[in-house]
């Protein structure tokens, strides 16, 4: 396998940056770079040294490299870590010396690649590489975290034990029936994959919450005009993104922004005040406003406080019933009752006043309720993407086949062609078993220095 070095700090000015090499020459190349008072294969692992980095040229800056050996390292391999001033140009031309020496340069997610490639981490940790650094919030970070060291791993190996046990006996108790090997009892069989079903399903339940705290949620802000949503957008977008007047009908386009509330990023869209009217512009506006409240996963429903709710209020409320809504009282400064009809929906409410920032407490945590984020704790196992959705569901959806034919009476054989594909699907969760065409799809959003 040849030897990879890439820039592994963002390629800008900085205080510090770090290039790095990783493959079975990096020492020996990375020596005829680096010059310190000793080369540095006479270093031992996880040892630095100060010295200065050099090409055809010259010197290029003073550096410390940091040589870590396999199998002890991120890819498992030998590595070196350069580090040197952040300047791009130094950066740039430090880069070069070590590919002139002999490393190529490496591709996206390389160096995880074979981090995953040298049994380093599964395919789920692998992938929670990239979600940590994209982390934006606390628990994003933390899940992250917890996956990178093998929360979801140990809950998949739990089951892939589980099911590879199961299809042992039975094939055994097939395959030799001269060898006296007893069956399993049918009971036992059911309570295993009962067990192995449990695991899927309480993994399946996190799947919405995992992609949220991912990817975020597409949002809608709607209501009737004048009502507080433009307001609302700037308060939670922190700037003037939307305009704000007293004149009905201000906001006759989409504007949208993506927003952290918490630890749930929105991707918001406010939307025109939705009403009837004669004009045409702003009626464009109103049927974009309805298309986007068509297409958003979560509306945020906005009502004035202060007056009666009128007929387009009970319409848009009667039209949340089947959405995943929150209700948003605002203009709590002028008025703290609430409409009985906000009351009497049974939907989750919350007021506020927009203009002042009161209450926006209670909408954080409303939102967070409402996306399923409140109760995780970051600890426990997430299925992140939809490739790990996928793969839980057919794990899932094989174990409660196999159940089904136990149930019924079918014979053992039967029931284990179900559990062998289940436990085909586990196994390509983890990356035990899978298509390089999969591993590639996995790696190719990372960014090159990881």
């Amino acid at each position: 396998m040849p030897t990879i070095a890439a820039v592994a700090t963002p390629l800008s000015p900085a205080g510090l940056g770090v290039i790095r090499v990783s493959g079975p020459d990096a020492v020996p190349l990375c020596d005829r770079v680096f010059r310190g008072k000793r080369p540095l294969s006479a270093l031992q692992g996880y040892e630095a040294q100060y010295g200065h980095v050099f090409d055809a040229e010259g010197d290029i800056d003073d550096a410390v490299a940091l040589v870590f050996r396999a199998p002890h390292s991120y890819t498992g391999e030998d590595t070196v870590e350069l580090s040197c001033h952040g300047g791009t140009y130094i950066l740039r031309r430090v880069l070069r010396a070590v590919i002139a020496a002999g490393a190529r340069p490496a591709e996206g997610g390389e160096f995880t690649r074979r981090a995953f490639l040298n049994g380093k981490m599964d395919l789920s940790g692998a992938e929670a590489v990239m979600d940590l650094i994209a982390a934006e919030g606390k628990l994003a970070a933390k899940t992250a975290l917890a996956a990178r060291e093998g929360a979801l791993y140990r809950r998949l190996s739990a089951v892939k034990d589980t099911l590879l046990s199961m299809s042992a006996q039975i094939a055994a108790f097939i395959d030799y029936p001269d060898d006296d090997v007893p069956p399993l009892p049918t009971e036992t069989l059911i309570a295993s994959l009962e067990e192995a079903r449990g695991i899927l399903s309480r993994l399946n339940a996190t799947a919405d919450a995992g992609r949220i705290l991912r990817d975020g949620i597409d949002t809608a802000i709607v209501g009737a005009p004048n009502v507080g949503k433009s307001t609302l957008m700037n308060l939670l977008s922190g700037c003037e993104r939307s305009i704000v007047t007293d004149i009905a009908g201000t906001t006759r386009d989409v504007v949208e922004e993506t927003v952290l509330l918490g630890d749930v990023r929105l991707r918001l869209s406010d939307t025109a005040g939705l009403r009837n009217t004669a004009d045409t512009v702003e009626a464009i506006g109103v049927q974009k406003a309805r298309e986007r409240m068509d297409a958003a996963a979560l509306v945020l429903a906005v009502f004035d406080g202060s007056r009666p709710l009128d007929e387009e209020d009970l319409a848009l409320l009667q039209s949340l019933k089947a959405r995943l809504s929150l209700l948003i009282v605002n203009k709590q400064d002028l008025s703290p009752d609430i409409p009985a009809p906000l009351l009497e929906s049974g939907l989750p409410l919350v007021q506020l006043s927009a203009k002042s920032g009161d209450g926006l407490e209670r909408l954080r945590e409303a939102v967070t309720e409402l996306t399923g984020l409140a109760a995780l704790t970051g600890d426990e196992p997430l299925l992140a993407n939809e490739r790990q959705r996928i793969g839980a569901f057919r794990c899932q959806q094989a174990i409660e086949a196999a159940i089904g034919a136990l149930q019924s009476g079918l014979c053992e054989d039967a029931a284990n062609v179900c559990i062998d594909e289940a436990l085909t699907a586990v196994l390509e969760l983890t990356g035990e078993r899978t298509s390089d065409a999969v591993v590639g799809e996995v790696f190719r959003r990372f960014c090159v220095g990881k």
